[in-house]
């Protein structure tokens, strides 16, 4: 049964989601999303509470396959997504950053957005962003950024999520059809091509702050 999660992103990046070369990862955060979305599944992104004003869709993506994250690092065809933090702004907010010496050795962490002030592994992101080894990967996806448009109020009310947006929903198809219809012509007309630069693009040269447990 296919799945729609719709969630508030509290920073658009282009980190999470990365919407660039033509393919749309979820690489970190969100492990719960991570781990069950299947192929097939959509994921939307809404602005909320930290980026006003709120109930925009930045992004959707339908799940088209899925890596773990020794994977992602090893292939080929995810090199330039790794993160090069001397780079221009997309190569700075790269989500190709976790891999291992050997199965059971502890990961490693590149310099990226989730690393602390000075570069360095962040052990706390570590820890949340790799609870669950799995990197989502969509070659069926629309992303506003910048231009995020807001969803229409009778869509938000039919999936009762007319209020401020929680933290993540997950609805059966059914219950988010018109959501998916709405958003269907939009990825016909735009598939697979950012049609704006991300909301915090200006931001893509900050990391984590361990003591303000925020990006800085």
């Amino acid at each position: 049964m296919t799945s729609v999660y719709m969630y508030a992103v509290s920073y658009d990046l282009g980190f999470a989601p990365n919407p660039f070369g033509g393919i749309c990862s979820l690489a970190c955060c969100k492990p719960a999303i991570r781990s069950g979305a299947k192929d097939g599944d959509w994921i939307v992104g809404l602005t909320g509470t930290k980026l006003r004003p709120a109930l925009r869709c930045i992004f959707a993506m339908q799940v088209t396959r899925s890596v773990t994250f020794d994977e992602y690092w090893a292939s080929e065809e995810f090199e330039t997504r790794k993160s090069r933090r001397n780079g221009s702004a997309k190569k700075q907010v790269g989500d190709n950053i976790y891999h291992r010496d050997e199965l059971d050795a502890p990961w490693v962490q590149e310099d990226s957005v989730h690393s602390l002030e000075d570069g360095s592994q962040c052990p706390l992101n570590t820890a949340h962003d790799t609870r669950v080894n799995r990197v989502l990967l969509s070659e069926r996806f629309v992303y506003f950024g910048a231009s995020a448009l807001a969803v229409p109020a009778h869509i938000l009310a039919s999936m009762n999520y007319a209020k401020n947006p929680r933290d993540m929903r997950k609805y059966a198809l059914a219950e988010a059809k018109c959501l998916i219809d709405w958003l269907e012509p939009q990825i016909v007309a735009h598939r697979n091509i950012p049609l704006d630069d991300p909301i915090n693009f200006d931001a893509t040269s900050k990391r984590f702050s361990a003591t303000r447990q925020r990006m800085v």
